[in-house]
């Protein structure tokens, strides 16, 4: 073997010994830091967390305390919104007697109006360097809705219940339009009009279906 190819020899050697000595390094990491909560007391903060893939994660054009201003208000209405869709499928479920039929269609046609909505708002926390909650607990705390653990049957007491929660939720979304828009972020402020348009026009229809006396 020549002077040249033994030098060689012993370049790659070290170079595959580096790669093998970084290997087990990489793994560990991983293996000790398999996932770390966000921060913040909207548990949204993901920019600063001491974890692997997350170097380059960021709030782009907000401050601080602009992100934790919007951060709040997505995780609330992110919770809000999987809490109605939960709740629109629970009556949907449990709806009986003479409305049965034009309920048990409708309250699946609403949710396929505010499904989406749930990914979109959780994609623009992501992308704004936050993290979304998903857990049955966090969801519960951050809802304005309540999913109801009862069984109701009646149609008015249904309606006039949801009729309730969407004058909250779309009353949210029209203040958080505002405060989200003082926070610099315009982008989530059109969001949310676009939901409290959708929400206002489902309160509307569940609302006109109250004025039939045979609903009483």
């Amino acid at each position: 073997m020549t002077k040249k190819s033994k030098a060689a020899s012993k370049t790659s050697g070290t170079g595959k010994a580096a790669v093998a000595d970084q290997a087990p390094q990489d793994q560990a990491a991983q293996e000790a830091a398999p996932g770390v909560p966000a921060q913040g007391e909207a548990k949204a903060d993901a920019a600063h967390l001491d974890t692997v893939n997350n170097e380059l994660v960021d709030h782009g054009y907000l401050t601080e305390e602009e992100f934790g201003t919007v951060s709040e208000t997505l995780q609330r209405n992110l919770a809000t919104t999987i809490s109605l869709y939960l709740k629109f499928k629970k009556y949907h479920w449990d709806i009986r007697g003479r409305f049965f039929r034009d309920l048990h269609l409708a309250y699946d046609e609403f949710i396929a109006e505010i499904f989406p909505s749930i990914d979109e708002q959780a994609e623009r926390l992501v992308a704004l360097g936050g993290s979304p909650i998903a857990a049955p607990a966090d969801i519960e705390r951050f809802s304005v809705v309540q999913v109801p653990t009862e069984t109701v049957r009646d149609a008015r007491t249904q309606v006039a219940d949801l009729v309730a929660d969407l004058t909250r939720v779309g009353k949210g979304y029209r203040d958080d339009s505002q405060t989200v828009d003082e926070a610099n972020d315009p982008a989530t402020a059109d969001m949310y009009n676009g939901y409290a348009q959708t929400i206002d026009k489902i309160r509307w229809m569940l609302n006109a279906m109250m004025d039939d006396d045979r609903m009483n």
